[in-house]
């Protein structure tokens, strides 16, 4: 044996070594996915690939190697997320709507490797995930133009699903049209009552009528379907691919920073670890007060004395107790650290109930 063959041997040698490492790790790796799938919690965790590749690096005693390890390290991830993808290809997702509606693109959007399926309501969506018929649910929480969804917030508040995921999805207006129409042949639009308030400028402008509708994909549909080519619809660009509908203007909406945010629910909470320093770590909480003098201050001064930033608190009657209200906080920093922990013990001291919400990066 010469020597290259000789070296080539102690290669082959390092390559049986890494095979069975790449099998134990891709087991692993199905360990994970099993665990992201009952958590709702998206393949792709970017912090923590940096943070695996980095601590890999320090072992690395050439330094002339490591570039070649990040890089090593990269395929490995790469690699690993597409398995993860595959395993979670029969995770089921509802949504409230129909095809190429908002809430569609945001569950393709968090999930789009998975199974979507549409619900009528959100409600329908909310329940199937407790009563495990779906993985999880993608309902809107929030729109920055329009302010919270109530119906959304009342099945958080009363249902026992977690918050693991937070996804965003830009809100575009466009004129669609049946094929051949133009702008002058238009005397009446057709869409979600919020689309046709924020596009109401561009609808005044142009003399129309309006007429309100479920959500804008239901509106594009109704469109789609009839034979009066003076109706048009408001909504998204993949709801004119879905039903076959021509763009004829885009982005008629006044504001221009107009964004909904979506919730991935699940039943199972997924809670940061203790060390966890990314700064995105995120919290929501639900609590009732006390019926007392002063009884919201309490725990607004508490979470202030702790250092967590509010950046979101809202109050929603309860159906059930008239004149009564429940309160919706979302802070940045990380629940799990003491003083977090610190933290949620004060607020059980004074509120009536709190219940944790969820937690998201």
């Amino acid at each position: 044996m010469n020597q290259l063959e000789e070296k080539r041997k102690e290669i082959s040698a390092i390559d049986g070594e890494m095979a069975r490492l790449f099998e134990r790790r891709m087991k692993a790796c199905e360990r994970v996915a099993a665990y992201k799938r009952e958590h709702a919690l998206p393949v792709l965790d970017a912090d923590r690939e940096a943070q695996v590749i980095a601590r890999g690096v320090e072992n690395i005693e050439d330094p002339t190697l490591r570039e070649y390890y990040v890089s090593f390290m990269n395929d490995v991830m790469r690699t690993s997320r597409a398995y993860q993808t595959r395993l979670l290809e029969g995770m089921r997702v509802a949504y409230s709507g129909v095809e190429g509606a908002f809430g569609h693109i945001a569950a393709k959007k968090a999930f789009p490797f998975a199974k979507v399926e549409a619900c009528p309501d959100f409600a329908t969506a909310y329940h199937g995930v407790e009563e495990g018929v779906y993985d999880c649910a993608v309902l809107p929480i929030e729109n920055s133009y329009a302010g919270d969804v109530g119906a959304v917030m009342d099945l958080m508040f009363s249902g026992s699903l977690y918050v693991n995921q937070v996804v965003e999805v830009e809100v575009n207006h466009n004129l669609l049209v049946k094929k051949g129409v133009s702008l002058d042949q238009i005397k009446c639009v057709v869409s979600h009552a919020q689309a046709l308030e924020q596009c109401a400028d561009y609808i005044r402008a142009n003399g129309w009528e309006t007429l309100s509708y479920s959500n804008t994909a239901m509106a594009a549909k109704y469109v789609a379907e009839q034979e009066d080519e003076s109706i048009a619809a408001i909504a998204s660009e993949e709801t004119a691919e879905v039903f076959g509908l021509e763009v004829l203007m885009r982005n008629i909406h006044t504001a221009r920073n107009n964004t909904t945010r979506f919730a991935v629910l699940s039943r199972t909470q997924n809670l940061p670890a203790s060390t966890d320093r990314t700064g995105r770590e995120h919290f929501m909480l639900m609590f009732t007060t006390k019926n007392e003098a002063g009884a919201l201050v309490q725990p607004l001064n508490i979470l202030g004395a702790h250092n967590f930033n509010m950046r979101n608190l809202r109050s929603r009657p309860m159906k059930e107790l008239i004149w009564n209200y429940y309160f919706f906080v979302e802070a940045e920093g990380n629940i799990s650290t003491q003083n977090g922990q610190d933290m949620l013990r004060e607020l059980s001291a004074v509120c009536a109930q709190i219940k944790l919400v969820g937690t998201y990066r």
